[in-house]
């Protein structure tokens, strides 16, 4: 549980609530790639903050900033969601429906090997058309992709 909350995601989903895109100093390359946007900087950027707030003051006060920013969180926490990724819980709602397992086909990879972006098709028999994903590694990709064919699933379902 404690690991669904840290996760780059989570820490970067803060980022942009505080804003602290607007705030970071990054070199032409980042800037141009739009690395104020992307997840694993803006994720760095929450534990300096974290980081720079305990040094300027005392574990209790930074404590009493990071359970404001995860209060919302912590009590929305969904356990089952928390303990299996979009991957697992796709894969087992196809096979308890009795359907074959999904198709995962990479489309496209962008950018330079330090900041690629990968691009990820989902095809799964319940569906008419495929769901995509994108993200920062091949993986990330593929969860994202499984995450909408999950939502898609959840809307046919209403």
């Amino acid at each position: 549980l404690r690991a669904s909350m840290v996760k780059g995601e989570t820490l970067a989903e803060i980022a942009r609530e505080l804003k602290l895109g607007d705030y970071l100093r990054l070199g032409p390359g980042e800037l141009k790639s739009g690395g104020f946007r992307r997840d694993s900087i803006l994720a760095d950027a929450v534990e300096a903050l974290i980081g720079a707030i305990y040094l300027d003051s005392n574990l209790e006060v930074v404590r009493g900033f990071i359970l404001g920013w995860f209060e919302e969180r912590l009590t929305n926490l969904d356990i089952d969601e928390a303990l299996k990724d979009s991957k697992t819980r796709l894969q087992e709602y196809l096979q308890s429906r009795r359907f074959p397992l999904p198709d995962y086909e990479l489309i496209r990879v962008e950018g330079e090997a330090h900041a690629q972006t990968f691009y990820i098709t989902c095809s799964i028999q319940p569906l008419d058309e495929n769901t995509e994903g994108v993200g920062n590694s091949r993986r990330q990709a593929e969860q994202e992709a499984a995450k909408q064919a999950l939502l898609q699933l959840e809307e046919v379902k209403k």
